[in-house]
């Protein structure tokens, strides 16, 4: 499917069950009163609390410091999952909400009471605000239309979710209703979810020594290799993604990317050292950090980044810029005997960075793993630029040959004669993987546990999670997706 997000079965079974428990909430009225006016009073009352009340885990799941990513070990996609069907209930709830009280008043009073009321009642108008505030999200946030017009749909989101909070807030306060409470609680939800982003930014970005600043690379394929110069040393595990922020692009927009590399610097030639085990280390605050990440151009935001680092001669640019992050990286795959990485186009970057990390574990004998398998689909030859000094070095990594195996498929070659396997350990194949041929190959040399990570296209992930439910009666394979639906 191309248009929305089609939800796992364990999810579908959940939002079935979330959908049918506001229903039936809603439905629990006095059916035999022959004042059928009452019933749809009471209707009117039912549908606005439940409106409000689910405004609260919308806004804790719409905000990826939700504490409960960590708390669960949950992603923040299943979270945004939730969040979109949560918004839709609220709205459905508040339209029959705004159909019931028009329905008696209308009745009451014909459609110039109603109107008249609408206009000099605050109480009417600001519930009314809320309300067209609900269905300019509801339209604006349909899949076609937000995929087409993203960076509009999420300003247009933004506005107009404050516009239906604080319509909501003062039409409770006005009537002092019930609900307020819930509504206070669910503004200062997001209002503290907004102050924790501006703690995140300044914690990664700011320090006595300065501030960050990006370099950014464009590079063949149309992406862009984007390096985050932190003034100060970060500890960041593989796995983790960021949102960024360039001034000179868009300062008030920001996109999540997944971090491909980390890499600790000193600061400046002259530092004090200290010695530890005959091995001379640096301080940490005399270290800063350099985060990677690699940015395909779309349209909008990435595709202005490309364009203006591909204008400059050579196509390098640097540009002040934010980092806020890292989040997520709350999946271990140290405990696997075997991990097989599968990436598409730019999710390699959610797998080198797995990659690097495993590879040291198994020098040091501080992981489970043995044997790694990192299987990267790209469309050309060319994007194999996209992280040849980071593959460079993880090719240089001691006791590499030992553990890791590498397969590299290139769907488009413009030259079979490209298409060269450099070592048995570096392997390189025209055309589309067979997914499950290789999972069938990797379970028959299985070692411990097996952990199967995928960062990629929707497709590619349905192929890897159809392969490894294919091999699931054969030993213990656990299946990781990383995505990021909007």
């Amino acid at each position: 499917m191309n248009m929305g997000t089609l939800p796992s079965r364990f999810h579908s079974i959940l939002i079935f069950l979330y959908l049918a428990s506001n229903l039936g909430y809603t439905l629990q009225l006095d059916w035999s009163q022959e004042n059928h006016y009452k019933v749809v009073a009471e209707l009117r009352g039912r549908s606005g609390m439940l409106s409000v009340i689910n405004m609260i885990p919308l806004i804790i799941f719409a905000g990826r410091n939700n504490p409960l990513i960590g708390l669960l070990q949950i992603s923040f996609d299943t979270y945004n999952l939730m969040h979109r069907w949560l918004g839709r209930i609220v709205i459905f709830m508040a339209l029959l909400h705004t159909w019931c009280w028009a329905y008696v008043k209308y009745k009451a009073v014909g459609w110039s009471g109603l109107f008249n009321q609408l206009s000099v009642d605050p109480f009417a108008t600001w519930g009314m605000v809320a309300t067209v505030a609900m269905v300019i999200i509801f339209i604006t946030a349909f899949s076609p239309v937000r995929h087409a017009f993203y960076e509009t749909f999420l300003d247009i989101h933004i506005i107009m979710a404050a516009f239906a909070l604080a319509g909501t807030w003062i039409h409770c306060a006005v009537a002092h209703l019930p609900p307020l409470p819930y509504v206070q609680a669910t503004c200062y939800l997001w209002i503290a979810e907004r102050a924790c982003r501006l703690i995140v930014l300044l914690r990664a970005n700011y320090s006595t020594k300065g501030w960050t600043y990006a370099t950014v690379e464009a590079l063949p394929g149309d992406a862009c290799r984007v390096t985050m110069h932190l003034p100060k040393k970060m500890h960041i595990k593989p796995g983790c993604h960021a949102y960024l922020r360039f001034l000179n692009i868009n300062p008030l927009e920001c996109h999540p990317f997944s971090i491909a590399w980390v890499e600790d610097k000193p600061r400046n030639a002259s530092l004090p050292m200290a010695e530890k085990n005959g091995e001379i280390i640096l301080r940490d605050k005399e270290l800063v950090t350099d985060v990677s990440f690699v940015i395909g151009a779309q349209t909008g935001f990435t595709r202005k980044l490309f364009n203006k680092a591909n204008a400059c001669s050579p196509r390098f640019l640097t540009l002040k810029a934010a980092m806020e992050g890292p989040y997520a990286g709350h999946h271990s795959l140290d405990s696997y005997g075997h991990c097989v990485l599968f990436a598409g186009a730019t999710g390699i970057t959610h797998q080198i960075g797995f990659t690097k990390h495993l590879i040291n574990g198994f020098n040091d004998g501080s992981i489970a793993t043995r044997k790694i398998t990192l299987v990267w689909i790209v469309r050309d030859s060319e994007h194999l630029e996209w992280v040849r000094p980071w593959m460079d070095q993880i090719l240089r990594l001691p006791g590499r040959r030992d553990c890791l195996t590498i397969k590299l498929f290139v769907t488009r070659p413009k030259n079979p004669r490209e298409i060269i396997s450099p070592s048995n350990t570096v392997q390189m194949f025209p055309g589309r993987p067979n997914i499950k041929l290789i999972m069938e190959g990797e379970v028959k040399e299985q070692c411990g546990a097996m952990a199967v990570t995928v960062c990629g296209p929707g497709g590619l992930a349905d192929n890897v999670r159809e392969a490894v439910l294919g091999v699931q009666e054969d030993g213990v394979v656990d299946f990781i997706e990383e995505s990021f639906t909007w």
